[in-house]
């Protein structure tokens, strides 16, 4: 499958980033280059109904994601602090990435910024151990995602 839009295509090299994640680290995403293959799980909003059900689902199903060859990165528009706020209320021990400032930066450089509503699209993107785009699907905003075939993508990926 690939994305929706003109510009990032399958076989490219992902965008690069820098961004904090709910405790104030920095994350980069070549830093997994050559070791993992990486969820790159963009999602409106922290605290909404379906985001807060998709990142539950992905904490209880964590051993299957992060594994020594692979690695999930959720990405929001929201700031660190409400990252850290929704973290601790629901237990998600896994990297919630701020693209709070400049503002839905990295989301724009994916190409799944709504500048409607200042937030990512509901969107996944799986990055190779090589930092190549591998797979991605762009979900409607109440749609959830399905989280088996993000697994088989990333685990493909992996390999």
């Amino acid at each position: 499958m690939s994305p929706g839009t003109p510009g990032l295509r399958i076989g490219d090299p992902a965008p690069d980033f820098t961004l904090r994640d709910q405790f104030g680290q920095d994350v980069t995403l070549s830093s997994y280059r050559g070791s993992k293959a990486v969820a790159l799980l963009f999602y409106p909003y922290a605290f909404s109904g379906v985001c807060t059900g998709e990142m539950a689902q992905v904490r209880d199903r964590l051993a299957e994601f992060m594994t020594f060859d692979t690695e999930v990165l959720a990405i929001s528009c929201d700031p660190m602090f409400s990252l850290r706020a929704f973290a601790d209320a629901d237990g998600l021990n896994f990297p919630l990435l701020s693209d709070f400032w400049p503002h839905g930066e990295v989301s724009r450089s994916f190409e799944v910024f709504d500048e409607t509503t200042g937030a990512p699209r509901r969107s996944s993107y799986v990055i190779d151990r090589e930092g190549a785009i591998r797979w991605a699907v762009h979900n409607a905003m109440p749609e959830g995602r399905d989280l088996d075939e993000h697994l088989r993508q990333l685990t493909a990926a992996a390999l």
